[in-house]
């Protein structure tokens, strides 16, 4: 089969100098020189008939081209990469490597890892962040930490948190406008947070308030950035016990009402059925496990 394509480090040297805006620093990524990585541009450019980068005395910028084509770029480096995998199998990282939701990560895990690492101190992790909950890559993840009601298919779940939701706010907004009563809501910004299901209607109703619309106010993809606008005084968040706890601790948040409600949703940690785990993975999950029992005790 005859393919009209370019050379390989062509399209390796054009990912990487648009992944860095620099040609400079994709020369260090790939082990080549300054000069080297913009002659295998150049060529690409040349070959192709397009400009693909504007060259400014000390930085590049994509042409609409060139945004154009990195991200074909992207996904064929990517199918390449999952195809070798299936093929050759083999996982070359030492690291145990571990997906978790931003927030799980930010306000619940890293208080907790250096523990595990303090007992552990040959092993090595690496932790992924992510917003969404996409499907579990078992390819690229030894482990996953999703957010949801269970119910995933191709894994073992071990529940972490019980959850449990009120609002919080800044102390100092209710100086500026009451929050004695729930209805009192009515006349602040709700924040909500995409991708929780259980959310300001459960509470609500759980309170009585009936005169607040649960649907108004300001939609976001974290509660890390509903935390930090509840902060400043933005509007009232819903706090989700296990990534709320280190605000409202610190002061920053308060919960202006006595009621948390509980929910179904949680944090579970996702172990991939079907296949060799990560020889490190069986220590992390105990360890886990473990934190998450002391939590729920406590």
């Amino acid at each position: 089969m005859q393919l009209n394509l370019p050379p390989l480090i062509w399209l390796r040297a054009f990912e990487a100098a648009a992944r860095h805006l620099s040609f400079t620093d994709a020369a260090k990524e790939l082990n080549l020189t300054q000069a080297a990585i913009s002659k295998h541009v150049k060529s690409l450019e040349l070959s192709l008939r397009h400009q693909l980068f504007i060259r400014h005395p000390r930085s590049l910028q994509l042409t609409k081209t060139g945004e154009a084509y990195l991200p074909k770029v992207r996904d064929a480096f990517e199918r390449l990469a999952i195809g070798t995998r299936e093929v050759f199998g083999g996982r070359r990282a030492k690291e145990l490597t571990v997906r978790c939701a931003v927030s799980f990560a930010v306000n619940w895990l890293a208080p907790r890892l250096p523990e595990f690492l303090d007992r552990n101190r040959d092993k090595n992790v690496r932790i992924i962040s992510s917003v969404w909950n996409d499907a579990f890559d078992t390819d690229v993840f030894d482990l996953d930490i999703q957010y949801g009601t269970g119910g995933w298919s191709n894994v073992r779940s071990h529940r972490l948190t019980w959850e449990t939701i009120t609002p919080l706010c800044a102390p100092g907004l209710v100086d500026t406008r009451p929050l004695k009563r729930p209805d009192d809501l009515r006349e602040h910004r709700l924040l909500h947070v995409l991708g929780y299901q259980e959310g300001w209607g459960i509470w609500l109703n759980a309170a009585k308030a009936k005169t607040v619309d649960p649907g108004q106010g300001l939609q976001l993809d974290t509660s890390l950035t509903a935390f930090e606008i509840a902060a400043e005084g933005g509007g009232v968040a819903l706090g989700r016990l296990s990534v709320a706890n280190r605000e409202r601790k610190s002061g920053r948040l308060f919960a202006p009402f006595d009621l948390e409600v509980p929910i179904e949703e949680a944090f579970h940690l996702l172990e991939p059925l079907g296949r060799d785990l990560h020889p490190d993975a069986a220590l992390f999950v105990d360890w886990l496990l473990e934190a998450a029992a002391r939590d729920r005790a406590n």
